[in-house]
């Protein structure tokens, strides 16, 4: 079985596609669930962490440290959840945050930008250069917020498996595609893709658990084996490795964790 991520704009109607593809496939579909999740486990107000997903980098770089500890709590709520496979997550950044997983289905839905207007209309009642100009805000609000984070523009086609403009195709045709994309061999779950998911899902963890400390460390996780890296320096070193000790006992499936001095390496959360 597979993992989904739907990438998609305001009034795209990638929600509808997500819906229509869980629905089909039996699959649970999250969104802002992960949101509400991180909420109560870390106890942070949710509006603070929609700010940190949604909002452009001016606002996210006002935020500081915050920024760095609420995308680390969302990424390890994300993670959580999907390693029981079988989920459609229509959410910013999906792609992105589960990268190196080769069981995940990355999906792009576009929409013309007219049939975005007319939605907006419909829903808010304000005219259509009002609207146009909140959906094209938006839009480049997105695109900066994954660009200041990761470096990646989530309008390139490269990040996804399949780009579906739902206009001359309809929702339905876009459903029929995924479903079939799902179901082949190389988006099925393997021994070593789930290792690969359970490895990020722990290293997500003990990031989210030690970036109050250091905003700067980074985790890699290989078969529960896990390194922190810090570029803090030696007395930074020792704080983290008292934490460590603590972690070892708290979370479940660590083998081992160990603690270096350095800058972390590139693909460590």
């Amino acid at each position: 079985m597979a993992i989904i991520t739907i990438s998609r704009g305001s009034y795209s109607r990638g929600k509808e596609v997500a819906e229509a593809v869980a629905e089909r496939l039996g699959y649970e579909c999250i969104s802002r669930d992960v949101l509400l999740e991180a909420s109560k486990r870390f106890n942070i107000p949710e509006v603070k962490l929609i700010h940190a997903i949604h909002d452009a980098p001016t606002l996210l770089r006002r935020m500081g440290r915050d920024r760095r500890r609420y995308i680390a709590y969302i990424r390890s709520a994300l993670t959580a959840r999907v390693r029981r496979d079988n989920v459609v997550y229509h959410g910013l950044a999906g792609h992105i945050l589960l990268e190196g997983v080769s069981h995940v289905l990355k999906v792009r839905i576009i929409a013309d930008i007219e049939d975005r207007v007319t939605a907006e209309v419909d829903r808010e009642g304000i005219s259509r250069e009002k609207a146009r100009a909140l959906l094209l805000k938006d839009d480049e609000e997105r695109r900066k917020w994954t660009q200041s984070l990761y470096g990646k523009d989530p309008w390139d086609c490269h990040l996804y498996d399949l780009v579906i403009h739902v206009q001359k195709l309809t929702v339905e045709d876009a459903v029929d595609f995924i479903c079939q994309a799902a179901a082949k061999p190389q988006f099925q779950a393997t021994k070593a893709s789930q290792q690969k998911l359970d490895d990020l899902a722990l290293a997500c963890q003990v990031k989210a658990a030690i970036v109050d400390i250091d905003r700067d460390a980074g985790v890699t996780c290989e078969y529960g084996n896990l390194l922190i890296y810090t570029p803090a320096g030696e007395r930074m070193v020792r704080r983290l490795q008292k934490r460590a000790a603590q972690l070892q006992r708290e979370i479940e499936g660590i083998n081992n964790l160990e603690v270096r001095a350095g800058k972390p390496p590139e693909g460590a959360v």
